[in-house]
């Protein structure tokens, strides 16, 4: 069978699901299958907050209406959560407790994640609040990995969806132990989209430390970026830090995934 006859086996035989979708390629490309096989048997759920970037929550609501969706924005209070804004090396576990809890609590469906296999070798302590919730993860279950959801997406007809780079909460840029304040949450997507707009960079992160602020790029954007350029990005990025209340220095780095997780899971 090929992958999306596994996925749409998997939707027969769920029979009623609920995805929490963030306007990513994952959870965005299990939506649109899930609906088209299930039609109003698959509600699709999108959780608006500080730490998720306009522009994903943006695209999620055009195809919502493209594919005709059953929809629904709602604010999952992870931002009322003290556990969650203490940033804690297991951040997401709270995120997703209350994500999920939120979601249980308004329907009679199987909750389900776009997790997918790659996503297991990583420390994802998500997964722990999915459990507690019965949440079920199809492309695991059918045996898709990344590669696999987006040939997938490509084949739906989302070939801009299908070439997403991976796109973490906002909340992932503050370095762990800072709290999570939503000022600078918007303070990072703005400087991300910034300097997107100004350099051709494949990455851009930016990284609230606490020593500074940092900018990263792929390697080989930033070894051409040239001084006179990175000096004129820097005081852009300064001023727009300043005027929301942050004096840190700007630097620019390799980009360098998960860098501002600066320990390992708790023993």
């Amino acid at each position: 069978m090929t992958a999306i006859e596994r996925l749409n086996a998997w939707f027969d035989a769920a029979k009623s699901v609920a995805v929490a979708a963030s306007g990513g390629v994952d959870s965005t490309t299990l939506a649109i299958i899930g609906h088209r096989r299930l039609g109003q048997n698959c509600k699709i759920f999108h959780s608006v907050s500080p730490a998720v970037p306009p522009l994903a929550s943006a695209r999620l609501e055009k195809i919502a209406k493209r594919e005709g969706w059953l929809y629904e924005v709602v604010n999952t209070g992870e931002f009322d959560d003290p556990a969650y804004i203490a940033n804690p090396i297991n951040r997401c576990f709270y995120c997703k407790k209350n994500l999920y809890g939120t979601l249980a609590s308004r329907v009679d469906r199987v909750l389900l994640s776009g997790t997918n296999l790659d996503d297991l070798r990583d420390y994802r302590p998500g997964l722990l609040a999915a459990d507690r919730y019965a949440v079920r993860h199809p492309y695991v279950e059918v045996g898709m990995d990344k590669s696999a959801v987006r040939a997938l997406a490509l084949a739906s007809g989302y070939a801009e969806l299908s070439e997403l780079p991976a796109a973490p909460c906002l909340s992932s840029r503050v370095e762990t132990g800072i709290a999570v304040e939503p000022r600078a949450l918007r303070l990072i997507d703005a400087i991300e989209q910034h300097v997107t707009n100004q350099v051709a960079s494949d990455t851009v992160r930016c990284r609230i430390r606490r020593e500074a602020l940092v900018v990263e790029l792929d390697e080989s954007s930033l070894e051409i970026l040239e001084e006179e350029r990175r000096l004129v990005l820097a005081d852009e990025i300064k001023k727009m830090a300043s005027a929301v209340g942050f004096g840190l220095p700007i630097s620019f780095a390799s980009y360098r995934r998960g860098s501002a997780f600066v320990q390992r899971d708790p023993k």
